[in-house]
């Protein structure tokens, strides 16, 4: 199946589609992965990323790493994975998303079946061409326990609460990082060179610990 979309910028949303079609989508998309899927009970939202969405995520991603590297934390890094369960009939591609308290548990393992294991404990979410469908009410569904999200100009860190999202000054899943911190970062990095910000980043993070 093809899908064709008239602008890069404007998300294009199926109604009455299928679990089974949205799965076999994700399976024939799997070698075009610009294009990103969000799926509801039965409607279908398919987005392409503009290249400063791409950017963010990936300055986002360096900052994940960079601290677990400097901090001796194990994780498993799954990019854009696709993350669904059929009983919720939901599901979605994070623009990055990271296993760290629980990357023991699902080391090693080339199938996660999240009605049986733990979701990833963060996602980071690159928000430029808002979403039609409301994709932190399905990460919450799938009770992913983090989610940050960067519109380009703002970050906000939010925690899962008893099935809903709070707001959060500081992330729980990586404590060295204040919101402040990263939204300071990405502003930065915006008129910076990716080698030296990621230099300055790490320089940070060591006087973060007091080395």
């Amino acid at each position: 199946m093809t899908v064709g979309l008239a602008k890069p910028t404007t998300p294009v949303v199926l109604r009455g589609v299928s679990w089974a079609t949205y799965q076999g989508l994700v399976h024939d998309l799997e070698a075009e992965p610009g294009k990103r899927l969000t799926y509801s009970r039965g409607t279908l939202e398919i987005m392409v990323p503009l290249p400063p969405h791409e950017r963010y995520k990936s300055r986002l991603g360096r900052m994940v790493e960079v601290v677990t590297e400097e901090t001796n934390t194990e994780i498993a890094s799954l990019g854009s994975t696709t993350w669904s369960r059929e009983d919720l009939q939901k599901g979605l591609e994070a623009d990055e998303c990271f296993y760290i308290q629980n990357e023991a548990q699902i080391r090693g393992k080339t199938e996660i079946d999240l009605t049986t294991d733990p979701p990833p404990d963060l996602v980071i979410e690159v928000d430029i061409t808002s979403s039609s469908l409301d994709r932190l009410a399905i990460y919450a569904a799938l009770g992913i326990p983090e989610v940050w999200r960067y519109d380009g100009k703002d970050l906000t860190i939010y925690r899962l609460w008893a099935g809903d999202y709070r707001r959060q000054g500081a992330s729980q899943v990586l404590p060295l990082l204040q919101r402040d911190d990263i939204l300071r970062f990405m502003q930065t990095s915006q008129t910076m060179g990716e080698t030296s910000w990621v230099r300055e980043f790490r320089q940070w993070v060591k006087h973060r610990m007091g080395e």
